[in-house]
């Protein structure tokens, strides 16, 4: 696969815009915090926020005491952004710059985040290799966070397209490996003011019935 015009896309965008303006900048992320509260996840959990770019994720979670966060984005200079930011804090967090439809887990992690990457995959194969990349990629009994525009959003973010979907749609999509714990519509405020509907799913992997 050719990922080259889409890092050059978020690489450019990340060089020349302030993303404090951009449409899916939140100055806390206060949706994933409060979800990742209501998980009660041990301090030591291994926590992967997904397409994280210079996201506020990481310093909230490094300032509740969380100490193994890895964030994944295809940009580099996203998380040149996000280091910068940290400062020496940078040192604790773990940064994977990849393309989500190239990622190879080398681990297992017991939250996964995306609220930037999934509703980007329009093809029906990307869709499916990001399935088995989370499947691989939590572990048994592990969570994942998933947020993607609703039927009821934006149709393209960034100037790409992007797929929406109901809650039904991306509970059923994520169905083959994982249990629904907690579905809900929300609306995000963009910076300059207009309201995106996002669905959102906290799902929990599976555990594989040993023996039959």
């Amino acid at each position: 696969m050719n990922q080259t015009p889409s890092k050059s896309h978020w690489e450019n965008i990340y060089a020349t815009k302030d993303t404090q303006k951009v449409g899916w900048f939140q100055p806390r992320p206060a949706i994933a915090l409060s979800l990742i509260e209501e998980l009660v996840l041990p301090k030591d959990s291994t926590i992967i926020d997904i397409g994280g770019g210079d996201s506020s994720l990481v310093d909230c979670l490094l300032a509740e005491d969380y100490r193994n966060v890895t964030v994944l984005d295809i940009s580099a200079k996203a998380i040149e952004k996000a280091k910068l930011r940290l400062g020496e804090k940078s040192e604790h967090p773990k940064w994977i710059i990849s393309d989500i439809r190239e990622f190879e887990p080398l681990r297992p992690y017991d939250l996964w985040h995306d609220r930037a990457a999934f509703h980007f995959l329009t093809e029906e194969a990307d869709i499916r290799n990001y399935l088995e990349t989370a499947k691989k990629g939590i572990t048994e009994n592990g969570f994942l966070i998933i947020g993607t525009f609703s039927e009821k959003g934006p149709t393209t973010c960034s100037g790409l397209p992007v797929r929406q979907y109901t809650l039904e749609e991306l509970q059923q999509t994520f169905s083959p490996y994982f249990e629904i714990v907690k579905t809900f519509n929300i609306d995000h405020i963009t910076p300059s003011g207009q309201s995106q509907n996002y669905s959102f799913c906290v799902l929990r992997k599976n555990t594989p019935l040993v023996g039959i």
